[in-house]
């Protein structure tokens, strides 16, 4: 038998985040593009300047209405036909709303960019936003939320948005709105939502995959360049009051096996200089099965399956009013959920009181850096990346700056913001489970005034 010598690794090429490249079309519409070589699908996402903030009281989630509703026809496609044009394209196309605006995304073959383009413009420069179409979005609204409300961890999400923000503010309400507000959404609240927003001079396209033999500014120019409107108009965030003192709301769940926990705080955006810091130290708090919670939870204690610690960018900024939502998420038996947040408190404050240390961070550093290249190895992976930083004001090459000055950040650094992110006092504290087995418990550990809520 012929025994093959054991393959010997080559030499680590350099890699850096690809940069774009940015323009304008003549209709104001932004356009960032980076040619990626051999990523044969090439990725189209849009930012569409309408945040939640914008829609009207009484109305919440008609901008999540509006974008699902793009796809559902427009002044040269039925709906059906629209289906049926996108599949012979080879495309996927999806759209949703959040905080900072609306996001649509479009995959296809580079073979077949151009006729996926202009149905994407067609959607963007005339959905229909047919009757029954947008009644029947509506009643598929109406169908998920008794879903999200019987689901623990969507629960304790809407929880800690209301606990945390005051009631004025949007952050306090779902996303895509409650069951009183969406039946009440009609056509016509769709359409003057469009058109209240919606127009290229407020949008910007961001395009990446293998453009070779693709001629991009002519076949933008005849797509999504033909889409016309008004000039942008500016977005004024509304104030948002937060709620910072130590807190415990139960959601009563009777005869729950389980509890879920989530812990949550407002911390800093990407345009804080304290985000690498942030971003490495709640990695090393949480951001895997490695890091500490996991090891004292899971492998110590045996608690749970897995809980993690993370950061959610709900409004961002360069004037210094961005922010984010952190949070620390998992689920434990109902019988030692008393333990499990004694114990997960210990762990907050040995954080506070003795650091990290250098080989978390370390370990840490490695891992975040090291993965990069592979985290963003599909031209989908890259233009969501780049669309997130227009959608959060950040320059075109952070992301490229961004594992520098991770590499670069200290254990010291790490540890300030990590227990700035989760200090042991000011946290709010949401349990999803069967209050009369886990509120006495809770109460005895003095994490917060217990307050509970009928599930």
């Amino acid at each position: 038998m012929t025994l093959h010598s054991q393959p010997v690794a080559g030499q680590a090429k350099p890699w850096a985040f690809p940069a774009p490249e940015r323009g304008t079309l003549p209709n104001g519409l932004t356009v960032l593009h980076s040619h990626r070589p051999g990523q044969r699908v090439i990725a189209v996402e849009i930012n569409l300047t309408a945040p939640l903030d914008a829609e009207p009281e009484g109305l919440e989630g008609v901008a999540t209405i509006m974008a699902r509703g793009l796809s559902e026809g427009t002044d040269r496609h039925t709906a059906e036909e629209f289906a049926a044009e996108l599949e012979r394209c080879g495309a996927t196309l999806d759209a949703y709303a959040d905080h900072a605006g609306i996001r649509v995304s479009l995959e296809v073959p580079a073979s077949r960019l151009d006729g996926a383009l202009r149905l994407l413009a067609d959607a963007l420069r005339a959905p229909a936003f047919p009757e029954h179409e947008i009644e029947r979005l509506v009643a598929n609204r109406l169908d998920e939320i008794p879903h999200e409300l019987a689901n623990p961890a969507r629960r304790a999400a809407m929880t800690l948005s209301a606990t945390l923000f005051d009631a004025g503010s949007r952050f306090s309400r779902p996303r895509q709105g409650t069951a009183e507000s969406v039946r009440g959404i009609g056509a016509k609240d769709v359409r003057d939502f469009y058109a209240a927003h919606i127009r290229p001079a407020a949008a910007t396209a961001v395009v990446v995959g293998d453009l070779t033999g693709i001629d991009l500014d002519a076949v933008l120019g005849e797509t999504l360049g033909a889409w016309t409107g008004a000039s942008a108009a500016s977005v004024d965030w509304a104030p948002a009051q937060v709620w910072e003192e130590s807190r415990v709301v139960i959601v009563h769940r009777p005869d729950a096996v389980q509890t879920q926990l989530l812990i949550g705080r407002i911390g800093p955006d990407r345009h804080d200089p304290v985000w690498p810091a942030h971003r490495l130290g709640v990695y090393c708090l949480g951001g895997t099965i490695t890091s500490r919670l996991d090891r004292v939870l899971r492998e110590e204690k045996g608690y749970t399956y897995g809980i993690r610690a993370s950061s959610h960018v709900l409004r961002s900024s360069a004037r210094g009013d961005g922010m984010s939502l952190l949070g620390i998420r998992g689920s434990v038996a109902t019988d030692v959920t008393g333990p499990a947040l004694a114990d997960l408190w210990q762990v907050l404050r040995t954080l506070a009181e003795e650091g990290l240390t250098d080989e978390e961070r370390d370990t840490a550093v490695q891992f975040l850096v090291g993965v990069a290249p592979l985290s963003f190895e599909t031209a989908s992976a890259v233009a969501g990346a780049l669309a997130d930083q227009v959608e959060e004001g950040l320059p075109d090459d952070y992301q490229a700056k961004l594992y520098a000055r991770l590499a670069e950040t200290g254990t010291v650094e790490a540890t300030a913001a990590v227990v700035r992110a989760f200090p042991p006092d000011g946290l709010v504290t949401v349990l999803v489970g069967d209050a009369k087995k886990i509120a006495d418990p809770v109460r005895e550990l003095g994490i917060g005034k217990v307050e509970v809520l009928a599930g």
